[in-house]
This record gives C-alpha cells, structure tokens and sequence, in this order.
C-alpha cells in the first residue's frame, strides 16, 4: 500500500500507547482515522488530543470481544467515511500468573479481547476490503510473547502466539489480493498496558488493580520498569508504517531479543533432527 491521503483506518485500542500512536502517524500522513476503544473517558480524551485534524478522526466506543460491537463500530466507520483500507487490530489485555492458577474468568477476558477481538476484525472488514477491491492493509498486534513465550503470562502468550498463527494463514489466503498482511511483534513499549486491569468488564470479573496482587509483585515491578523503559510508541508507530508501504510480514520493534527466537527454533530444529535419526530405527522395527 502506498497511497495513504484520503484513505481511512480503523484502529482498536486506540485511546491510548500502541493505539493512539498509530492513530497519530495515520493523521499525520493525511489519512482518516475511528478510534476504537472499550474506555469511553480516555477515548474521549484521546480523541480531543487530535483535534487539530479536524473531522478525519472519529471515535467510537467498541468492545472488541463481543463481535456485534465490532459490526456495529464497523457500521459507524462506513457511514462516516465510506471505505476503511487499514485494520488495526490493536487492541490487548494481559493477566499474569500460574497456568494452573490463573482463573477461567480471566483465560475468557483475555482470549476475548486480544484472539477473539482480532478474529472478529478479520470477519468484520476483510469481506469490506475484497468488496471495494482498492490496495488495504490489515496489521495485528501479537508480542514478543507471540515469538518466545515467558512464565507467568500463560494466557498472554497463547493468544499472541495464535495472533500470529492466524496473521500467516491470512496472508496466504490474501496473497491474490490487494490486502497486505503485518503482525506486529513488539517488545517493552511505553504503555499503561500494565494497568490494564481498570477495564476488565464486569462479566469477567471487574475492574482490578495488579498492585494488590501481592504473589505477582516481583513479576509485575518488571513488568512496570519493562514498560516505563521501553521504545516510544510513536518510533514503533514508524515500524508499522514502513510495513504497510513495504508490505513487510513481521515487524519486530526489540532486535535485542534475537537470541530468545534463535533458542527456542533451535531447539524446535534439533527435534526435527532427531526425529531424522530415530524415525527410520522404529519403521525398521516395525
């Protein structure tokens, strides 16, 4: 894709971090953006903060893990700007803790907003952008998580690991198309991503602040300096920009992180060697 004047995006998540900033470089490069999110002050805020951009940006409130609130906001887009070319599927929640300890409640809340949330997106607008037929991008947020999984964020990383399992699948289903594909698969970025708990619905249990989670608390004081410490959302913004033009697949924001990736397919290829070795002593047995 590399015509952006005139043409729209739709970005969840977008009232603040990863979101807003994505948002932010859009406006800047003469596109329209809606602002989804599920915080109806901080959207509010947000949206404000762009303002200057006049009647190209939008807001509306949308919770991403239930799919007719994604219709819905996809409906609103339409109608204010007529067709979307680039689908952020941005949006993100984390809960820490054990895997055998972490509650149903939570496994729900998170596979609904970051894995549901992206499915619903893809079904939401990828028949739009066939219909329409001009050049679109659809960019998903997984991690670093998503590469190389760590403990105690069990539910984080299973859903950021599907995030890019179904990101390559729909690149190749896309591949005759107009439609690029990206998955963006940062590192420590400066976000409230920590704080995330604030909007927990209450079908899932509420509102909750990892603070008083006192088992956590060694777990979430690095995760806060990761976050206070990390790339400034407008420089990944960037990253995600040049993917678009370039139509790149992975974008990578932490090259640091390198030999945690180089680890785990090592060991995954020294499987594949040994099944090399050992598979034809079994069929010989056999």
């Amino acid at each position: 894709m590399k015509e952006f004047q005139g043409r729209t995006a739709f970005v969840t998540g977008a009232a603040s971090g990863i979101g807003l900033a994505m948002a932010r470089t859009f406006l800047d490069r003469g596109m329209n953006v809606m602002m989804a999110d599920v915080e109806q002050a901080a959207l509010d805020a947000a949206a404000h903060s762009l303002s200057n951009h006049g009647d190209r940006v939008a807001k509306v409130l949308a919770d991403v893990s239930i799919g007719e609130a994604l219709s819905d906001a996809a409906s609103k887009t339409f109608e204010k700007f007529g067709k979307v070319h680039i689908l952020c599927n941005n949006a993100g929640v984390s809960r820490g803790g054990a895997m055998d300890e972490v509650s149903i409640a939570d496994w729900e809340w998170v596979v609904g907003v970051n894995l549901y949330g992206t499915v619903h997106g893809i079904r939401t607008f990828v028949p739009h952008m066939k219909a329409h037929g001009e050049p679109c991008h659809i960019v998903s947020t997984s991690s670093m998580s998503g590469l190389t999984p760590k403990g105690l964020a069990g539910t984080y990383g299973a859903t950021k690991f599907a995030i890019v399992g179904l990101s390559d699948v729909l690149r190749q289903e896309l591949a005759e198309t107009n439609i690029g594909v990206s998955v963006l698969c940062p590192g420590w970025t400066k976000t409230n991503m920590p704080d995330n708990g604030r909007n927990r619905p209450a079908r899932f249990g509420g509102a909750y602040d990892f603070r008083a989670d006192q088992l956590m608390a060694e777990r979430n004081k690095r995760y806060v300096e990761g976050s206070r410490n990390g790339l400034d959302p407008l420089d990944l913004a960037a990253l995600v920009m040049r993917a678009i033009e370039e139509d790149e697949f992975y974008i990578i924001t932490e090259p640091g992180r390198r030999p945690d990736v180089e680890g785990r397919f090592n060991e995954l290829l020294g499987a594949f060697d040994a099944a090399a070795e050992r598979l034809p002593k079994i069929l010989k047995r056999s």
